[in-house]
């Protein structure tokens, strides 16, 4: 629903990149409300989310993608199914789901920061993210 992984993974590209690449999150389905530990811990290391409002594939108005990235099965089925007739390449990245985590606030905390730096990691690694190219 647009509220967790791809709204973190949109946040960490266009910081990374400095927009000089054009990323967009979209979820499955309608109805999802921006997750509050998302928020947080994007926060701990300087990316405010607060203002992003959850989308959908439908609600994307450019359909011009070079490469599509999907965090669930659900919406790696969606990509794949969109793009039958276009030529952009579509990747699924297995990436847990944090809000299934339990426990304290600090263990729910810890699943949601674990998510975001695998994000952080699998996007540097393939887009070709290096400091010096950035600064």
């Amino acid at each position: 629903m647009n509220a967790v992984r791809s709204p973190m993974a949109e946040a960490i590209a266009k910081h990374l990149f400095n927009r000089k690449i054009y990323f967009q999150s979209a979820g499955v389905r309608p109805g999802g409300e921006l997750d509050p530990f998302a928020v947080k811990v994007l926060e701990e290391i300087g990316l405010d989310i607060s203002r992003h409002r959850p989308r959908t594939f439908d609600d994307i108005e450019d359909s011009n993608f070079d490469l599509i990235v999907t965090l669930a099965p659900e919406a790696h089925h969606k990509a794949l199914d969109l793009t039958r007739t276009q030529a952009m390449d579509v990747e699924y990245w297995p990436t847990q789901d944090p809000q299934l985590a339990s426990g304290s606030r600090e263990q729910i905390l810890e699943a949601y920061r674990t998510v975001r730096d695998g994000l952080m990691r699998r996007i540097k690694d393939r887009l070709g993210w290096s400091p010096q190219a950035h600064d």
